[in-house]
């Protein structure tokens, strides 16, 4: 820039010198005209003042052309200088900012590569410590229960002893082993027995509150019968043309209806339902009309596995409960397809019209429900035995529901529990 800056003020001092000589050069003509020397070309015509006064503009307007064009080809040099230079200045700038962006991703990615491992170590022992003291809290339990057993036992002993003693009219020298308190120690027995019944309730309900089936960690709570309450379940596709269906149930109330899960689309709002009617279990498939029953296989506050199974190429569909087949029958909705886009639910039924609104409080389900899983095939009857033999019927995954994987998000007072 600051050759450019000199080079300029050189060629516009050279122009305005220019155009004081031939300025002054002009101004002085009068005194330089005069006749061609003896030695030109007589046959020449002689210039006059006016022809020479025009020759020498045209000279001076030739010189500015020249200048005008060497000013404009150094000021060309200059700014493809110039542009090369702020080339190359975007460059280095650019290869500056890209590298000093990567080292804050990988400082950022590190801080919290470091955070989630942090965070990792802090739920494992957090988990190892409730697994610990949820030990502890089943040995005392069970420590509880022996000592209760064990207090009963003399109670009834001690009470049988006192009916035989009444009852036989024991001589005045047995009677004087008797204690004189003998009622008071009795009523003493008495509410002992109570505390321990009252204890003893306190504990099976802890544990009704809190033990889930052998291997899961979490369920879903629907605390009372109401139109609002139920779960929404994401699946990425739902179309099908056979399926197996399982999931844990413990429910508290039992009417006509009552929707574990329900599968339904605006045109159709029976493509799939699983329901109590009392203390059975139906399945439909298609239409309300088209189902099955499995009678008389449903407790009220006890933990059952069902697992509902269907084909379209033969219309078979099955009910198993706790891993023993309850149902089956054939010609079930044969041929049809089940189409993707309908509302998948836990709790209520899906009757097409809009999510949280429209329900029927007596379909509603309350209790808990865990290990939803669905297939896209019908499982065999080793895979369904195995389901419910081991610890792992709710770590095993299905590939369109997948219990703890799919989304599942509960509304209107329905929450997860833990265990």
């Amino acid at each position: 820039m600051a050759a450019f800056t000199i080079i300029l003020w050189i060629l516009l001092n050279l122009s305005y010198t220019l155009a004081e000589e031939e300025i002054q050069y002009i101004h002085g003509m009068e005194n330089q005209i005069s006749v061609l020397p003896d030695s030109s070309c007589k046959c020449q015509k002689e210039l006059t003042k006016w022809d020479k006064l025009f020759v020498m503009l045209e000279d001076s307007q030739m010189k500015q052309n020249i200048l005008q064009y060497t000013t404009d080809e150094v000021c060309k040099v200059e700014l493809q200088s110039i542009h090369s230079e702020i080339r190359h200045f975007v460059a280095n700038f650019a290869e500056t900012y890209m590298s000093a962006i990567i080292n804050a991703n990988l400082h950022i990615t590190t801080q919290m590569d470091k955070k989630l491992a942090y965070t990792l170590e802090e739920i494992s022992e957090t988990k190892v410590e409730i697994e610990s003291e949820q030990k502890n809290i089943l040995q005392q339990l069970l420590l509880v229960s022996q000592d209760l057993s064990s207090r009963l036992k003399k109670l009834e002993m001690a009470w049988q002893t006192a009916v035989d003693m009444k009852d036989q009219r024991l001589s005045l020298d047995i009677k004087k082993i008797v204690p004189e308190n003998l009622e008071t120690t009795l009523n003493s027995f008495a509410t002992q027995l109570q505390q321990s019944k009252a204890e003893l309730t306190r504990c099976q309900k802890w544990s009704d509150k809190h033990i889930l089936p052998s291997g899961c960690d979490m369920a879903l709570v629907f605390p009372m019968r109401s139109k609002k309450i139920y779960a929404s379940v994401h699946p990425d596709d739902m179309t099908l043309s056979s399926f197996t269906a399982c999931i844990w149930v413990k429910a508290t109330d039992l009417l006509e209806k009552t929707i574990v899960f329900s599968y339904g689309t605006k045109r159709n709002p029976y493509q799939i339902q699983l329901y109590f009617n009392q203390s059975s279990a139906v399945l439909s498939v298609h239409s309300d009309r088209s189902k099955m029953v499995a009678e008389g296989i449903v407790a009220l506050g006890q933990w059952t596995y069902l697992c509902a199974t269907w084909s379209a190429e033969d219309g078979n569909a099955t009910l198993w409960v706790n891993g023993k087949l309850a149902a089956a029958s054939s010609g079930m909705a044969v041929g049809y397809n089940i189409p993707n886009g309908g509302l998948l639910q836990l709790g209520q039924e899906s009757n097409g019209c809009c999510t949280g609104g429209g329900f029927d409080k007596n379909l509603a389900f309350s209790g808990k429900l865990t290990g939803f899983n669905i297939w896209d095939r019908v499982i065999s009857k080793h895979e369904m035995q195995y389901l419910t033999s081991g610890e792992d019927s709710c770590s095993i995954r299905g590939n369109v529901v997948a219990w703890s994987v799919t989304e599942i998000l509960p509304h209107g007072g329905a929450e997860f529990i833990y265990n």
